[in-house]
């Protein structure tokens, strides 16, 4: 998982995303809220390393030590005060382009459950029956079968 301002995504905003919703966050990932003090956070961080470090977890080794990571490197740039205003500025900026984004799609509305105008039903074809033939053969071969090892038992 890539959080925003991770060094892989380099030092600006993002520009472009996939989906239109904010990235986890380092203050989510810290369980903390984004007005949170220094000393909060360094509880956060303590409290969590606890959880997730790889001598004291029940996680597997590769997982707590990736998870132990991005705890470290989201407690790095929150507990100094420059790049946790770069960091805010990044997620900002990030929230602000999500928003244009949406604004820029119009809403559609969801499709109706009556049928359209002038549309017909068309026969099934020769696959379809084949595939219902089979799949209600099963279902008769299923009962009798129950029905058979019930009566077996002497339970019928």
């Amino acid at each position: 998982m890539i959080f925003l301002g991770s060094p892989s995504l380099g030092s600006g905003p993002v520009t472009s995303l996939p989906l239109p919703s904010l990235p986890a966050s380092y203050y989510a990932l810290l369980e903390v809220a984004p007005e949170a003090t220094t000393e909060e956070l360094r509880q956060a961080f303590r409290t969590l390393s606890k959880r997730y470090h790889p001598d004291t977890t029940s996680l597997p080794p590769v997982e707590a030590a990736a998870a132990f990571q991005q705890l470290q490197q989201g407690y790095g740039v929150l507990s100094d005060p420059l790049s946790r205003q770069r960091y805010d500025a990044e997620l900002l900026a990030l929230r602000q382009m999500l928003l244009a984004q949406a604004s820029l799609w119009p809403s559609s509305p969801l499709p109706s459950a009556r049928p359209v105008q002038g549309a017909t039903r068309r026969p099934l074809s020769g696959g379809e029956w084949l595939a219902l033939l089979l799949l209600g053969g099963t279902l008769l071969l299923s009962l009798a079968l129950g029905l058979g090892l019930a009566w077996l038992r002497g339970e019928v």
